[in-house]
C-alpha cells in the first residue's frame, strides 16, 4: 500500500468553492479501484493551504485514478482556484512509533 500526500495553495476568496469540489468528488475517489481512504485537511494559519491524504493498494491504481477522466475534469476545476503550485508525495509505510 502507498500514502499519497498531496499540498494545495488556494486563493483565499476560493476556500469555499474548493471545499464544494471535494465534497462532490470524494465518494467517488473512495470508489475508485484500490483506493482505500481519502480525506481533507486544512491548515489552521494560514488557511488556505490544504493537503489530501490518501490510501492506495498500489501506484498502478493511483496512476489509474490520476489518468481518469474524472480526475481530469476534477484537476481542471481545482487549478482555477490555486494560487501557488501543488505539491505531491508518493510515501510507503514505515513505523506508526
Amino acid at each position: 500500500m502507498i500514502k499519497r500526500i498531496v499540498k494545495l495553495t488556494f486563493q483565499t476568496d476560493k476556500l469555499d468553492e474548493f471545499k464544494e469540489v471535494f465534497e462532490q468528488s470524494k465518494a467517488k475517489i473512495k470508489a475508485c479501484q484500490g483506493c482505500h481512504h481519502v480525506e481533507l485537511l486544512q491548515g489552521v494559519k494560514p488557511n488556505n493551504i490544504f493537503f489530501t491524504f490518501s490510501i492506495w493498494d498500489s501506484e498502478d491504481d493511483l496512476n489509474n485514478y490520476r489518468h481518469s477522466t474524472f480526475f481530469k475534469e476534477t484537476w481542471t476545476k481545482t487549478k482555477a482556484l490555486f494560487s501557488d503550485k501543488p505539491e505531491a508525495w508518493s510515501v510507503n509505510y514505515i513505523d506508526e512509533g
